[in-house]
Formats: structure tokens, sequence, C-alpha cells
């Protein structure tokens, strides 16, 4: 199958699967903005959203996403480094044209993908799958927690000043990795003219700019004791 056979496929599934990723960003992060109004809001979609046979479809297709691009970045990395030869010991200085996200995908992707198991740990054990295993709560510092109370464990996740600093690192990673993929994965898909490249680099910055200050607001807001 092409898709799989040639380069050019392969950074097709990556693209596509990399956009409907950022889809799920911005609603993740536009349910986390919920946050910063209201709690009682916020935990109305955290119980809407929580075990519900859609929602656990909607992760199993994400988790699918996620292996899918990830894989393929892997692969796609591999095959670049090989086709380099003995060029890849050669020192080289950066191209004033090549943006350092593009050189460092694979590192950003790498450090995002922790911050993803992090984030599983702090949030998707303690709601969605508390509540898959039938559990009826978990435990904090004590205290029995609803697994749909997502704002007392926003709150108490980053009280705690090592996850804030974690967690801003993360956003600055999806960042930089998105800034560069987004506006790649058009030009993959063949909106690769010089009029629209530079459009979509200013949409790129744009978009992915307001989409990590949207994470980090409710990091900081929370952290710092403001909410």
């Amino acid at each position: 199958m092409w898709l799989n056979n040639s380069s050019i496929g392969r950074k097709l599934v990556m693209s596509v699967t990399g956009l409907a990723l950022i889809l799920f960003l911005t609603f993740h992060m536009a349910m986390n903005l919920v946050a910063l109004f209201s709690v009682e809001g916020y935990n109305m979609v955290c119980e809407f959203l929580g075990a519900n046979w859609y929602a656990v479809v909607a992760t199993m297709g994400l988790a699918a996403l996620f292996v899918i691009h990830i894989v393929y970045a892997f692969w796609l990395t591999l095959q670049n480094y090989k086709a380099r030869g003995n060029d890849r010991y050669a020192v080289t200085d950066r191209p004033k044209s090549v943006e350092w996200s593009s050189q460092n995908m694979l590192v950003l992707g790498v450090i995002v993908l922790l911050g993803i198991g992090l984030h599983l740990v702090h949030f998707w054990s303690k709601m969605m799958l508390v509540e898959l295993t039938n559990g009826k709560e978990f435990v904090i510092n004590g205290n029995a927690i609803s697994p749909t109370d997502g704002a007392a464990l926003i709150r108490y996740t980053f009280s705690q000043w090592y996850n804030v600093v974690l967690y801003l690192i993360w956003i600055a990673a999806i960042w930089f990795h998105l800034n560069h993929g987004f506006w790649s994965a058009f030009q993959t898909i063949g909106w690769n003219n010089k009029v629209w490249q530079s459009r979509l680099q200013t949409i790129s910055l744009w978009y992915t700019t307001i989409l990590c200050l949207g994470f980090a607001a409710v990091v900081i807001l929370f952290g710092a004791g403001i909410l």
C-alpha cells in the first residue's frame, strides 16, 4: 500500500493524524477553559464525558491516532537517518530558512509523549479509569473525591509547584511541535505554493499560540490558587 511504501504516503498519514489530534486539543482546551469561569459547569462536562460509551469509543479512537502518529514519526525519522548515510556525522549549521522546531520534531515529540503519560497518571487514571473499573471515588489527602469532580483534581494537581513547572514545559514543547507541524501538515496535503505557505505559517503561529495559552492559563491560575 502506497501509504506505507512511500515517503509521501507516510508523511500524509502523519499529517492527517496530526491535524485530527490538533482538533482534539482544541476541544480539550475549550473544555478546560470552562473551569476558569464555572467549576460547576466544568464538572458537568466531566460527568457528561465520563465513562459513557461515546466517550470510551472516542478515547479509543484518540489512542489509535496517537499510536499511528507516533509510529509513523519514528518510521520517517529512521528513514531520514538511513538516507543521510555518512553525512549524518557531518557538522552543519542550521540554514536560516529552517525552523529550529523542524530539526527537533522528534525530541519535541518525545517530550510531548512523556507529558501525555504524566497527564494520564494525574487525570485519566483518577477519572475515566476509576469509572471504568466501577470505582465510585478516589482519595486525595484522605478525602474521597468523585471521579467527575475534575475541578478538585485540577486544583490539587497544580497546588504542587513541580507539577506546574512540568506542565508548562510540556505545553511549551507542544507549542513548538504544533507550530511547525500545523502548517507543515497542510503543505504535505498539497497547499505548498508560496502564497499559502506564508499564510499557513501565520495562521499556525496564532492558532497554536492561542491554543497553548489556553492550556497554560488553567495551569497558572489554578497553580497560583486564584481559582
